[in-house]
Order: structure tokens, then sequence, then C-alpha cells
């Protein structure tokens, strides 16, 4: 499992299922939209950057993952939180009461 953080979200690879991605789409992704980040290693994503690095010059694109679901094997998950999000859900349920 690879996970890194860009500014704001949180990136989660589960690169058990790479070996086997016939595309690397994710690369192509991080390398057109991103900075190029990402970089291929054993047969797998993998970062060759520090994490303040990462942190610094990811531009948060989410095309790793949207090219890893659409023409890889859906291994990258990207979270990205939005803690104004519980709140205002909280607000309309109370409202509903």
């Amino acid at each position: 499992m690879l996970e890194f953080k860009e500014r704001t979200i949180k990136v989660i690879i589960d690169d058990s299922k790479c070996p086997d991605c016939k595309t690397k789409a994710c690369l192509r992704g991080c390398s057109l939209y991103d900075r190029g980040i990402l970089r291929l290693q054993a047969g797998k994503p993998t970062i060759l950057m520090s994490p303040s690095e990462v942190a610094r010059t990811g531009t948060e694109c989410l095309a790793c993952e949207y090219e890893c679901w659409f023409r890889g094997l859906s291994a990258i998950k990207i979270e990205v939180p939005m803690p104004e999000l519980d709140e205002f859900k909280r607000s309309l349920s109370s409202t509903k009461g």
C-alpha cells in the first residue's frame, strides 16, 4: 500500500493490483495533469520525492485516480477531507426534526 499526502488530499494506492495493470494509466495522468510525481518502480507506481516535496509540488488534480478507475484496475482512492460537509449535514438534519 502506497499512501502520500498533497496539500489537502491523501492518495492511497493499493499497489498489489499494479503488477497486473497493463496500462499504468495513473502514471500518464500524473505526467499530463500533475507534475509527474508518480514514477514506475518494480512494476508499481512510487514516489521518489520527500513527503514535503510532494506536498509542495503536487497539484491535487485527481488525474491518477480517474485514469486508474477509467483505464486501469481501480487501485487508487483519493480522500478529500471536508469538515464543512459534516457540519452542513448536521445542520440539515436538525432543521428536518
